[in-house]
């Protein structure tokens, strides 16, 4: 029986309880499955269903939970064949003939009411596709690497699925504003090309593409936010908290974007267009447009799935209507025009051999049509922007990610998966007048622009044996190699501003799940890392006084740790702990550019040590009828962190290795109010400190740089008709004042709320989509203006009210 290579979407909290309910019938009879609910209704009457893609089997449950009518069959008749997902009404006799297409099935209508299932006298030819099983259910978290079921997971994990994701872009394309939306512990977006700022858990996130690692922390010139187009993702994974699961960078916690996967028909497309404009004017400066298009599909082993989506952004205006100050420097998305093409081609070697290759080149890149003018932060002016050509080429990021995957099955009775991958990685950033490039022997003047290069060439082994110890033992190991190399150019003078890094990294690893009884799940593992960084001999910048700084190659080994523990003494209640530690490097690329001191040697540079961070958790799920509920709270400690500092006019930044100390706690509180409504708060506390003076203790407060404010967020989901639906958003970030006790006003945060919303209508064909974000119109100052990056120069406000109109299609 083969495996199908998908994800399929999150399951709602009601439908995981009737998905259980369904697999403990299932576990109870051994012959004919019969699923007895209550007394049927009309198999002709109109009825709300949401039923999840995966097996027929599973749909079959739901099916008969949802409808109320009792459905038999022997498990043997549906083994192996897949169904669509549907959400919406009809008729329960439409329903299971559509669930029952083309797998050579039939329902018969018996005289009690109750359907039969059974093999068609004639039956069709089913294609390999719909003889896979499910390789994943909607309950796996695929980014622990050993397929750890969400309920039993020990710390907090966060599964964005599709229909989210397509919610969002309804009303906002920025991946740092979709997250922000969803996540309360992630920093709110800038709303630009840089991710300065946005943070997890206080933290450096580690993103991810199908398990390819995008961050890049040698030269963070913290871009990592915008590698892919979220029209090419399936779901988001999130795991909470540092993690060393996948390495390098995840001190924060892992965001991994899943990509799209290829449909179990024939052919299958979509496509979406839409238009987003400020609703105080509209013009062609101010308008921006999108499209995206993606095709899938298989036919006998082959699978595939081609996506394509161009964006052009206009500029962006405050609640007054004044353009808001483009980031000529750091990079924007306003004003700017972006792509993405991705394909992922599969093929069935055998029953139980998948072999899986995949490419994704995505770039942003500014129009170049507009300067900043410099607002005054102590008269409360915003930084603005007018028609003009900055200096150089526009900056823009422009990524490339090759993965070669590989996975038998059955393996000797286990589960192997191999990745190779490659990604290049490049990042122009815009002109700028400083004295760090000035050299007398080049121009009299000192503006020049940086561009960052990277490539990562890795392979990723993992070895899963389930079932020991009478199926109570879950074993996974694996062996990582990561290379890469990293360097800093200065762009119009073609300088090198950072020599090239190149950082070696193997590591093994293992991971233990035991559930010695039924209400207990322990997790142990441990991940040996030993890394190496090659840097040649090099000289710095004339600003730092040309110095010569000896190559050298330091090398580090740290075995890390994680354990956890899920207790549930009820069926809907469930207590979590978990410890984890992550690793991380500092920006090595900002130490090598600022030695300025003879003799200095790249051995010599405690700087370069690496970062470890230790994050401990405590957690309570609840999943009750209509309702889930989860709290955790969680302290991260590194004793050798890194943390960056501004020069006086925040043109420059500097690393800082302290101690630091984080704390906060999540919370989360879902409640389906009916088959029709659903609402959603959640709330996320945090505070950080680190050591100013060197003594071992932490006593100042982290800013806004590091830490993002109290965030509180709710939503309101709505289906009017079986057309018509709606969602609503408000996010309310919290007041802040930094180090308020030692009389330090002037760092303090005006808190701001925002609301957003989105309707949709069914047509005949099709479906018509208008979001409107900010609708309130907020005039506001962002979180990283006020807190981290503000300065005359970069005091930028948020976006005015934003309407946004499409149109998407299915067929």
């Amino acid at each position: 029986m083969k495996h199908a290579s998908f994800l399929p979407l999150s399951l709602s909290p009601l439908s995981r309880q009737l998905v259980m309910a369904g697999m403990l019938t299932t576990a109870l009879v051994s012959t004919d499955l019969i699923i007895n609910i209550s007394h049927a209704d009309s198999v002709t009457q109109q009825q709300s269903f949401n039923i999840q893609a995966g097996s027929l089997e599973s749909a079959l449950n739901q099916f008969a939970v949802q409808s109320g009518i009792t459905v038999s069959f022997s498990p043997d008749v549906v083994a192996g064949i897949q169904a669509d997902r549907f959400q919406g009404s009809a008729a329960p006799s439409t329903l299971i003939t559509q669930l029952l297409a083309d797998t050579g099935l039939q329902a018969t209508l018996l005289a009690n009411g109750s359907y039969s299932i059974s093999k068609k006298s004639a039956p069709v030819a089913v294609t390999p596709k719909q003889k896979q099983s499910v390789e994943l259910d909607d309950m796996l978290i695929t980014s622990t690497r050993s397929d750890t079921q969400l309920k039993d997971s020990p710390q907090v994990v966060t599964v964005i699925n599709r229909e989210q994701i397509e919610q969002q872009m309804e009303m906002s394309s920025d991946t740092s504003q979709i997250l922000s939306n969803l996540l309360p512990s992630f920093s709110p977006s800038r709303q630009k090309l840089t991710s300065g700022g946005e943070t997890f858990r206080g933290r450096s996130p580690l993103f991810l593409i199908d398990g390819i690692p995008q961050s890049n922390p040698l030269r963070d010139g913290q871009r990592d936010g915008h590698t892919i187009d979220m029209s090419m993702v399936e779901r988001v994974e999130v795991i909470h908290g540092a993690s060393a699961i996948h390495g390098l960078g995840a001190t924060g916690g892992i965001i991994n974007f899943i990509t799209r996967r290829p449909s179990q028909d024939t052919l299958k497309q979509s496509m979406n267009v839409q238009m987003t404009t400020p609703t105080g004017e509209f013009g062609d400066e101010t308008s921006g447009y999108r499209t995206d298009y993606n095709l899938s599909g298989s036919k006998n082993d082959f699978e595939y799935t081609l996506g394509m989506s161009y964006e052009r952004q206009g500029v962006f205006l405050d609640a007054d209507g004044t353009e808001i100050g483009v980031d000529n420097v750091q990079g924007d998305i306003m004003n700017s025009k972006s792509y993405d093409l991705f394909t992922k081609l599969g093929y069935w070697i055998d029953d139980d051999q998948h072999i899986e290759a995949s490419l994704n080149r995505y770039q942003v890149k500014g129009g170049n049509d507009y300067v900043s003018v410099d607002g005054d932060i102590e008269k409360g002016e915003p930084t603005t922007s007018v028609r003009g050509t900055p200096v150089g080429e526009a900056p823009y990021n422009r990524v490339l990610t090759t993965s070669l995957k590989y996975q038998n099955y059955d393996l000797a009775g286990m589960e192997f998966t191999a990745q190779a991958y490659r990604q290049e990685f490049e990042a122009l950033f815009g002109s700028l007048e400083s004295s760090s490039f000035y050299d007398p022997t080049l121009a009299p003047d000192s503006i020049d622009q940086t561009q960052i290069e990277s490539v990562k060439k890795g392979a990723k082994f993992t070895l899963v044996k389930d079932g020991l110890l009478d199926d109570k033992l879950k074993i996974t190991t694996g062996f990582d190699l990561l290379e890469d190399s990293s360097s800093q150019n200065l762009a119009m003078t073609n300088r090198s501003y950072v020599p090239e890094v190149v950082y070696k990294n193997y590591a093994p690893f293992l991971q233990l799940q035991l559930q010695p009884i039924d209400a207990v799940v322990l997790h142990a593992g441990v991940r040996y890392e030993h890394s190496e960084l090659d840097v040649d001999d090099f000289t710095t910048v004339y600003n730092k006084g040309s110095t010569d700084v000896k190559g050298g190659s330091p090398d580090f080994s740290e075995t890390l740790f994680n354990g956890g523990i899920v207790v549930s003494p009820l069926s809907w209640l469930s207590v979590f702990a978990n410890y984890s530690e992550g690793f991380g490097m500092p920006d090595v690329g900002r130490v090598l550019r600022e030695v300025n001191v003879a003799g200095a040697t790249v051995d010599g540079l405690l700087d370069l040590e690496p970062i470890i961070t230790t994050n401990r958790e405590v957690g309570i799920r609840l999943n009750w009828d209509s309702v889930d509920f989860e709290v955790s709270y969680y302290e991260s400690d590194s004793d050798l962190g890194s943390r960056l500092s501004a020069n006086a006019d925040n043109t420059q930044y500097m690393v800082n290795r302290e101690k630091q100390e984080i704390n906060g706690a999540e919370a989360n509180l879902g409640w389906k109010v009916n088959d029709e409504h659903k609402l959603n708060l959640a709330y996320s506390y945090i505070r950080g400190r680190y050591d100013s003076d060197d003594d071992g203790k932490v006593d100042t407060d982290l800013n806004g740089q590091n830490i993002p404010p109290n965030r509180l967020i709710a939503s309101w989901q709505a289906e009017w008709t079986p057309k018509l639906t709606s969602f609503v958003q408000a996010s309310y970030n919290f007041d802040r004042n930094f180090d308020e006790e030692a009389g330090d006003d002037e760092e303090q945060f005006k808190a701001y709320g925002l609301i957003d919303a989105t309707m949709a209508y069914k047509l005949s064909t099709g479906k018509i989509h208008a979001g409107i974000t900010n609708l309130l119109n907020k005039d506001y100052f962002s979180y990283s203006s006020q807190t981290s990056y503000g300065s005359d120069t970069r005091n930028f406000k948020g976006r005015g009210r934003t309407l946004t109109i499409g149109y998407s299609l299915d067929f």
